[in-house]
């Protein structure tokens, strides 16, 4: 597919939702705040698809999302505050500042570099506003998330260990710490003092903890799902059911997946 028909179908979108707002009931209706939560859920939608690597699925998300930006921009567009076009013009006006080393002089010759001048530039562009490289991060991200990204925002100014290895050492002193904490205020901190370093060593060893949990989520769940077709299957209550005897099915879900693989 050619730039130009790619072009056309972007004006196709935009046809499109310039009628629907003016001619259907519910999209009329519409605000920034009634789609927020659609947003989000089209977010998580189009993440499952990445995880399963599902291309199809991938692609209908990334249109559903697409659609979400254009009818943010429409709204904004009728209260004239901004349209599609500025939009645009704002993200690439924002790439070619934090590229310099495409549209300027500066030297990255490797990614970790990349990140490094864009948490800089970032900060520099928010001047007096901005005074963390740790500002900026939203209140809701999932606390996880945020840790990891807390801790590349850090790194890209230098506050990092060298290698994963030191980073897991910080993991076994936060596992002791954890194993000696008395009160549960104190187990509470140390397991997150836990959690963070673990997360850290994962984002040194080139493990995204996100989906390394989300994928350990997902075949837990596969797994236990096993094990309650199989009680059905005996005429067996689960309640009733020893810890062994789901333990001994959990090995056979297990078996069963090696041979799917």
């Amino acid at each position: 597919m050619n730039r130009e028909e790619t072009l056309l179908q972007f004006s196709r979108l935009l046809d499109i939702m310039n009628e629907l707002r003016e001619k259907c009931p519910w999209d009329r209706e519409q605000t920034w705040e009634s789609i927020r939560h659609l947003s989000i859920e089209e977010i998580y939608e189009l993440s499952d698809a990445i995880l399963a690597n599902d291309a199809q699925e991938v692609k209908k998300e990334l249109g559903d999302i697409l659609l979400h930006i254009v009818f943010y921009s429409k709204i904004g567009s009728e209260t004239q505050l901004f349209g599609m076009g500025e939009v645009i013009d704002e993200i690439c006006n924002k790439l070619i500042r934090r590229h310099p080393h495409i549209y300027g002089n500066v030297q990255a010759d490797n990614a970790e570099k990349v990140k490094q001048n864009w948490e800089q530039i970032k900060l520099q562009e928010k001047g007096e506003q901005r005074k963390s490289v740790l500002q900026g991060l939203p209140q809701s991200m999932p606390a996880l998330v945020k840790a990891f990204r807390m801790q590349e925002k850090v790194a890209a100014v230098g506050f990092d260990w060298d290698t994963a290895e030191e980073a897991f050492a910080k993991v076994k002193e936060e596992l002791r710490e954890f194993e000696e904490a008395k009160s549960a205020n104190e187990k509470e901190a140390e397991f997150g003092d836990l959690l963070f370093a673990l997360i850290n060593y994962a984002r040194k060893s080139g493990i995204n903890p996100d989906d390394a949990l989300e994928r350990t989520n997902k075949k837990f769940k596969t797994r236990f799902e096993f094990i309650e077709k199989r009680a059905t299957e005996l005429e067996r209550n689960l309640k009733e059911m020893s810890l062994a005897e789901m333990d001994e099915i959990w090995d056979e879900a297990k078996k069963a997946e090696r041979r799917i693989k």
